[in-house]
């Protein structure tokens, strides 16, 4: 009896979810329910992920599913091919590396319509007739080898070099539509060469979760996927949402012997395939309505296809890059057989790349450091100056109103040097009105408000996007700089539980951090003697440590030179708040910002914590020169001789002036690498002069400024 049969498996259509208490089971009950519920899962994952065709819905799978494995918990009962599997697992150390049982080559391939056609003539030129030619879609994803022993999955293994690669079985089990055992009657031994991908649908929505989340997001589905299948922890595998279509035997104890009729096995053993695969023959019409008698040869229809599937492409549901052309018979693959690097039996007929227009699937907020509220387009991936994007700014309500964008539009990209690129004009609009943005944070759920053209959070520090950049801000070059806690070292703080706020990093255990993924206790006791040594800062960079909206190093300094003392500070800013406007370039507007920041409940419990720990000294003044002195200067970008905060300190100590923003009271622009693209312009807009780091320095030695 098939414990997947409908006539005896209770679990298949209509189940009842109402079970008994797990106490009350006794040890072969449980046993048998769960050889049930495990039949019945394979058999119901079969039908969504293959067949397309569900017998019961969403919610009453996950019962059966969650029962499942509370009989495999309460008992210990887990198989290793049981579905259970694919909610994840311990984490691994490394990946082992895995020898193939069969090459996973490469496949040669082009965009131009004339090297197509020499693939067919070599073809038939060298097996002295016409081919017939399977077609598929070419996944843009990630190749993996499954291997079945009697029907059981047994290991999968990424392409690597084509000869070996990684062992991921145990990330593969958590994906639904790759199954843990086969249906029906496959080989014995049976190795079939699969892509993982993720659906373009569920790569928005889960870039949309990362950029809330303060994480930077994929730049396209493939990125997202290789990022997935090769992580060490099997349980972050299985909260993202990977798919897989199988597309060849490698190896098998029995072969079909024509890869059509392979693939029209592959569903009979539970195995997915695409529904877009169409063989090419010779002796088919030119055309559905053509009635002249002529016929087109094989690689005519595999050209048609592709320019058909190239026409559809932005409404599949899952990126491909172009078609792949098969030979169909084996006889004729192994008598073409294969060079080093590809088999000479297949060719990939390439899609050109899409180019600056694109359309728009989500809008995502994301939260800065200081509250600011920025919408980020999604975007179905498009080719800018020679790199992928898939997200673009929106830079603000103002202008999301302005250029009337929202979900559905079709837009045109500019990418101006190395920042993110923004949407510049909608070509065509796929929808009604402009997006608009939430009253709520989505992190959060603080009120956001309005501040001309800007949105900000209102949250503050109580708002965990802001509290994850804020640590990393406290830790950066603008802040302590705290070496070892950059912004991947910080993450991991987070994700461990380690840290949630700026003031836990002084009650950080040695021992918890020398336990995490790639430290050790050298990492461990360098981290500690950092945090250790900045339980005094100087106040100015303790101040611009804060993360205050508008206070950085220069305007910290200028604090801290007039009032001193941090308490003196924080008491102006919340009593007498216009008296902050006394420290060098502070107006009303930065004022009022510090005076929000001090007076925030949510603000004022972090920093009342973090004084436990940190206790900022009394500023002591430099006595500088006048050799700058009526000098404005403005930095952008990153410095390889000195720091910006050097920079910006080097300025301000002989007589000069060191602002965040170029006005027309600005004298020069400093531009290190990758500078930002909005204050060249606006120095090009004001006619101030940009110069390079070089030529600073220059300047500088020329005034008689030593650095």
């Amino acid at each position: 009896m098939s414990l997947a049969d409908e006539n005896e498996n209770p679990y298949l259509r209509e189940p009842s979810t109402e079970f008994a208490p797990v106490e009350e089971l006794a040890e072969e009950e449980a046993e048998a329910q769960a050889d049930v519920l495990r039949e019945a899962i394979r058999e119901h994952d079969r039908r969504y992920y293959v067949e397309s065709d569900p017998l019961i819905a969403d919610r009453t799978y996950d019962a059966l599913f969650a029962r499942l494995q509370d009989l495999e918990d309460a008992f210990d009962l887990a198989t290793p091919d049981s579905p259970t599997r694919r909610v994840g697992g311990e984490p691994l150390d490394a990946f082992e590396t895995v020898e193939h049982v069969a090459p996973m080559l490469s496949i040669e391939g082009s965009g131009e319509e004339a090297d197509v056609r020499e693939f067919d003539e070599r073809v038939r030129r060298e097996l002295g007739r016409e081919a017939r030619y399977v077609c598929e879609p070419k996944f843009d994803g990630i190749s993996l080898s499954v291997v079945y022993e009697e029907g059981v999955l047994e290991r999968a293994v990424t392409r690597g070099d084509g000869r070996e690669g990684d062992d991921v079985t145990r990330n593969a089990r958590t994906i639904g539509s790759l199954p843990q055992r086969l249906h029906g009657d496959p080989p014995d031994f049976l190795a079939v060469r699969g892509e993982v991908y993720m659906p373009k649908d569920d790569f928005q929505a889960h870039n949309r979760e990362r950029i809330e989340r303060g994480e930077d997001p994929f730049a396209n589905p493939r990125n997202a996927t290789a990022g997935t299948i090769r992580q060490l922890d099997p349980a972050v595998v299985a909260e993202r949402p990977l798919e897989v279509f199988f597309f060849d035997i490698l190896e098998a104890s029995e072969l079909p012997e024509t890869h059509h009729e392979a693939l029209e096995r592959f569903p009979e053993w539970g195995l997915r395939t695409n529904d877009r695969v169409e063989l090419a023959e010779c002796g088919e019409p030119r055309s559905a309505d053509d009635t002249s008698g002529d016929t087109r040869d094989a690689i005519e229809a595999a050209i048609d296809y592709r320019d058909r599937l190239l026409e559809e492409r932005d409404d599949l549901p899952y990126e491909i890059d172009g078609v792949v052309i098969k030979v169909d018979d084996r006889a004729g693959r192994e008598e073409l057989g294969r060079t080093a690097r590809h088999d000479r039996w297949a060719y990939a007929y390439k899609f050109p790349a899409r180019s600056e227009v694109t359309t728009v699937q989500e809008v995502a907020v994301q939260v800065g450091r200081t509250g600011r509220v920025t919408p980020v387009a999604l975007l179905d991936p498009v080719d800018v100056g020679g790199v992928t994007v898939s997200r673009a700014s929106l830079h603000n309500p103002a202008e999301i109103a302005e250029k009337d964008v929202n979900v559905g539009d079709t837009v045109r990209l500019t990418r101006a040097g190395d920042v993110i690129p923004y949407v510049e004009e909608v070509v065509e609009k796929g929808s009604e009105g402009h997006y608009e943005l939430p009253d709520r944070c989505p992190v959060c759920d603080s009120a956001i408000e309005r501040d001309g053209p800007m949105a900000f959070c209102t949250g503050g520090l109580t708002c965990r996007a802001q509290r994850r950049r804020s640590i990393e801000y406290y830790a950066g070059d603008d802040g302590l700089d705290l070496e070892g806690l950059g912004e991947r070292s910080v993450r991991q703080l987070i994700e461990a539980g380690l840290v949630e706020s700026v003031p836990d990093l002084y009650e950080l255990d040695r021992e918890e951090l020398a336990g995490l993924e790639g430290w050790g206790e050298t990492s461990a006791n360098n981290v500690m003697s950092e945090i250790e040594a900045s339980r005094e800062p100087p106040l100015d960079e303790f101040l611009s440590a804060l993360g205050i909206p508008h206070v950085g190093p220069a305007t910290a300094r200028a604090l801290a030179a007039e009032f001193g003392t941090f308490d003196a500070v924080r008491e102006t800013a919340l009593e007498e708040p216009d008296a902050l406007e006394e420290a060098g370039e502070i107006g009303d507007t930065v004022s009022e910002t510090i005076h929000e920041f001090f007076a925030s409940e949510g603000n004022a419990r972090v920093v009342d914590r973090l004084l436990d720990h940190v206790s900022p000294q009394e500023a002591a003044i430099e006595e500088g020169g006048e050799e700058l002195e009526g000098l404005t200067f403005v930095f952008t970008g990153s410095l390889s001789q000195l720091t910006r905060s050097e920079a910006q300190e080097a300025v301000e100590v002989h007589g000069g002036s060191a602002t965040s923003s170029v006005s027309g009271n600005t004298d020069y622009l400093v531009a290190g690498e990758s500078p930002g693209a909005t204050k060249r312009e606006d120095a090009e807009a004001e006619g101030v002069p940009i110069m390079g780091e070089g030529e600073f320095l220059s300047f500088l030695a020329s005034r008689g400024v030593g650095i």
